[in-house]
């Protein structure tokens, strides 16, 4: 797009400040700000004025399908995946977009080293866990690992110089995932320095329209695969590929899958899966009310007490068919470095802008109903969060090595 027409867009948007250091820039770094420009998705505009839009909801609780009842299936749970996972219906997508600044690391987090006397990074404990179903139905499985622009050269490095852990390269796929513009509380885009728009990941929901604007879905869809396995990068211990949790999905009929683990206390901060108008939906701790989060079934058991891992299983087809709809964003206070109008970089302590994410919740929401899948929090649940305390790096060393791992 040429100059004159993103200045008109600028203007219609009142965003012209992000040309006030233009005419001082090289050609390169002038090709470099109109591409980013031309490349904004201004549908975040709307989100200004009216923040996270909600239409009127009726939040009830949902049952998951527990251990015990999953034990009393789990043979023809685990043949009915295994099939699946031969035919080469399923698919894998980590998401692993994030550093590992939390964790005083500055590379991705998923390199980060669990070892103690031993190297034993995120990443492998990943593939390791990958390879072990691998093994177990003879069948290599298409994992698609999407990085931010920060760290994908990081990752990519990484996985190379450790000769990607044993997994076949052929079935190993990255991408980059798709940026949305962060403003200041007024609104205004903010800039990064003066050839660059500062820019935030599209949030944990923007995977498949990235995939898909990418080219990747295409590659799916022609492979005849059917479903797609999400998970996060940062629980070192989940089931990836887990055929039980694939098999109850399919045997069941259900359109959509998570595993879920029971809440440790009301107040732990993990989204608790539920219903919102009778559909599945997962509402963020912070959103729950004192007596939504304390409210206890006849049994004595919480009401709202199952957590999702942000470990799912999507059918390809109905996302292709539902998501035909535009997610909607989610307007999120951050504290975003930037420069000011003397081109110094200002480095916030404090919240001082937003932030428009989509979420993971949204795409479940969007499905009919979900295969609500508990799963044991000793064994598939150790998040790496924090440097210290909950969900910590030596909270999930404890569980690595209460589940045999020699650390």
């Amino acid at each position: 797009m040429k100059e004159q027409e993103i200045r008109s867009i600028l203007t219609k948007y009142n965003q012209e400040h992000l040309l006030n250091f233009y005419e001082e820039l090289s050609e390169q770094d002038k090709n470099k700000l109109l591409s980013q420009i031309d490349s904004i998705d201004w549908s975040f505009t709307d989100y200004l004025s009216n923040g996270n839009r909600k239409k009127e909801s009726i939040i009830t609780p949902i049952d998951a399908v527990s251990l015990d009842k999953i034990e009393l299936s789990r043979d023809k749970y685990y043949q009915i995946g295994v099939e699946t996972i031969k035919s080469g219906k399923l698919c894998l997508l980590l998401l692993a977009g994030g550093q590992g600044t939390r964790l005083g690391y500055d590379k991705p987090k998923g390199a980060f080293n669990m070892g103690i006397n031993k190297d034993l990074f995120i990443f492998q404990l990943l593939i390791e866990h990958t390879l072990k179903i691998v093994n177990e139905t003879d069948t290599w499985i298409h994992l698609f690992i999407m990085t931010s622009d920060i760290n994908h050269d990081d990752t990519v490095s990484f996985f190379n110089e450790h000769n990607n852990f044993g997994y076949k390269s052929e079935y190993l796929h990255f991408f980059i995932q798709e940026m949305n513009p962060a403003t200041d509380f007024n609104g205004k885009i903010l800039m990064s320095s003066p050839s660059s728009i500062a820019l935030s990941p599209n949030g944990n929901g923007g995977w498949f329209s990235t995939m898909e604007n990418a080219g990747l879905i295409d590659k799916i869809t022609d492979l005849n695969i059917e479903w797609i396995n999400v998970f996060a990068v940062d629980n070192v211990l989940q089931g990836i590929a887990d055929p039980v949790f694939l098999g109850a999905t399919l045997a069941e009929n259900k359109t959509c899958g998570a595993k879920v683990v029971r809440k440790a206390s009301p107040d732990e901060k993990v989204g608790a899966i539920c219903l919102e108008n009778n559909k599945p939906h997962i509402i963020e701790y912070y959103e729950l009310s004192e007596e939504m989060r304390n409210q206890k079934n006849p049994d004595g058991s919480l009401a709202y007490g199952f957590g999702v891992t942000l470990n799912y299983l999507f059918p390809i087809k109905n996302l292709h068919d539902t998501l035909k709809l535009k997610m909607p964003l989610h307007r999120v206070k951050k504290s975003v470095p930037y420069i000011d109008s003397n081109k110094n970089m200002i480095q916030p302590s404090e919240p001082n802008g937003y932030k428009f994410e989509t979420l993971a919740l949204d795409l479940i929401h969007e499905m009919d109903d979900c295969m609500v899948f508990e799963v044991d929090r000793e064994k598939e649940f150790a998040p790496v969060k924090n440097k210290s305390g909950v969900d910590s790096i030596d909270t999930a060393r404890e569980l690595l090595t209460k589940n045999g791992y020699e650390l």
